[in-house]
């Protein structure tokens, strides 16, 4: 991109002098006599800094030119850089001119090193800001073209983590292939299941969800293959599960890890086959299901260690979809707040410095609780930094790792923060309140 100057001065000597300035430190310049000459230069030159007069008439010192003309280029051209010179210079016209948007307020005689640098500190930001509006415009695009095109299930975001992630959903949601969604507890990992399913070719049929980590494991197979009246304690007719439930469309299966060794092994046949049996039934069952599963925890540690079969592993892991922490998309902190919030209310600055500045630990889980609290709670129409409550309220950024679940000691603070409640603490943590539950029994935490 060319680095153009445009001189807009009625001293001819000022403007020569400039010219050479300009071009010994090879940076291309123009040059106007007049107003009206800089203007009509303006419109017809990619000029990327200005550098004016600020008067025009030798029998005018009070700038009013001057400034005319500045506000003239700011209402054309709102992010082109103006420097002021003049043999006038007025502290309080410059800092009104400076608070109305002009880089700097020059003296003449001016200083030409501090003038090149002012030039060319202003050319580096203006050219940083091109590519940033640039980019900005890009993400514009591709998010109107997914928001056109596909249904995006009312997902909230804003950076471009997100938005790649969706691309990625929309893209592989019309093929047949197990997907695996994962990342840390409460960062919206079930609102990738629900793209996929809504823009997939069976989303006219069901769209099932189970949360694995919530099911009792001795009855875990019964919920997801069915049983039969009589194959356990308390058994008295058929249960239906849910692969028969999902025939002909969708099963998600949320916290997929906790998934038993025998439970692993039908779905490893059903994923390969369809085909399943009933707890207490040898009739083979054969269903068309599109299984997108989702986990927190890190499976190939688990394969690593015999707590998750391989094979299962690779069958669910054909595409993956690593959904980040909120903390490491910041971009999307905002934008989820302002629609979790009641419309009758707003943040004010101090609020927002709060919500970027928070850690998260709890992801969009804890952000949504967070700002439902506050709505509630808050007094005027503006929410602050005090009603969000988080500097009390919130864990430290190291509680809970990225993709991991909380420690012991995050799990304490958990609780007494939640006075003892476990299920306000699993809230916080960003997990359910039976996965809690077993991290405590794991540790030996009482409540």
């Amino acid at each position: 991109m060319s680095e153009l100057v445009l001189v807009i001065d009625d001293n001819e000597g000022v403007r020569t002098a400039l010219s050479i300035l300009f071009s010994v430190h090879e940076l291309e310049c123009v040059t106007a006599a007049s107003i009206e000459e800089g203007l009509a230069k303006l419109d017809n030159h990619p000029v990327r800094l200005v550098v004016q007069d600020m008067n025009f008439s030798e029998d005018t010192t009070s700038g009013k030119e001057g400034i005319a003309l500045f506000h003239e280029i700011r209402q054309r051209h709102p992010d082109l850089p103006v420097i002021l010179l003049t043999a006038w210079t007025h502290l309080e016209t410059a800092v009104d001119l400076v608070r109305a948007g002009a880089a700097d307020y020059l003296a003449k005689p001016w200083d030409d090193d501090k003038l090149i640098a002012t030039a060319r500190n202003l050319l580096e930001l203006g050219e940083a800001n091109q590519e940033r509006r640039e980019a900005a415009a890009a993400r514009q695009r591709d998010r109107e073209r997914l928001e056109n095109g596909y249904d995006l299930c009312g997902t909230v975001f804003e950076s471009s983590a997100m938005r790649e992630l969706i691309t990625v959903a929309v893209r592989v949601a019309p093929s047949d292939v197990p997907i695996l969604v994962t990342g840390p507890n409460g960062a919206g990992k079930e609102k990738f299941a629900d793209i996929v399913h809504a823009n997939s070719s069976v989303a006219s049929g069901p769209f099932v969800k189970v949360n694995v980590g919530a099911l009792p494991r001795d009855l875990m197979e019964a919920e997801l293959f069915g049983a039969e009246a009589g194959a356990y304690t308390g058994a008295q007719k058929t249960r239906i599960g849910r692969f028969e439930a999902a025939d002909g469309g969708t099963l998600f299966l949320d916290e997929i890890g906790n998934l038993s060794l025998d439970g692993q092994a039908k779905l490893l046949r059903v994923l390969q086959t369809g085909e399943f049996e009933r707890l207490g039934s040898s009739s083979t069952r054969k269903v068309t299901v599109r299984v997108v599963s989702a986990t927190n925890a890190d499976l190939r540690s688990a394969v690593a260690n015999g707590e998750f079969r391989e094979d299962l592993y690779y069958r669910l892991n054909v595409i993956e979809i690593p959904v980040p922490a909120l903390r490491d998309r910041p971009d999307d902190i905002l934008p989820l707040a302002y629609h979790f919030l009641d419309a009758a209310k707003s943040f004010d600055s101090g609020a927002e410095d709060s919500l970027l500045a928070h850690a998260w630990s709890g992801n969009v889980r804890e952000l949504e609780n967070t700002i439902r609290r506050a709505s509630l709670l808050s007094q005027g129409d503006a929410i602050t930094a005090a009603d969000l409550g988080i500097a009390e309220r919130g864990l430290h950024s190291s509680a809970v790792g990225r993709g991991s679940e909380p420690d012991a000691e995050s799990i304490i603070h958990a609780l007494d923060l939640a006075g003892g409640v476990v299920a306000r603490a699993a809230r916080n943590l960003g997990m359910s309140r039976q996965a809690l539950y077993r991290r405590m029994e794991k540790f030996g935490i009482q409540k």
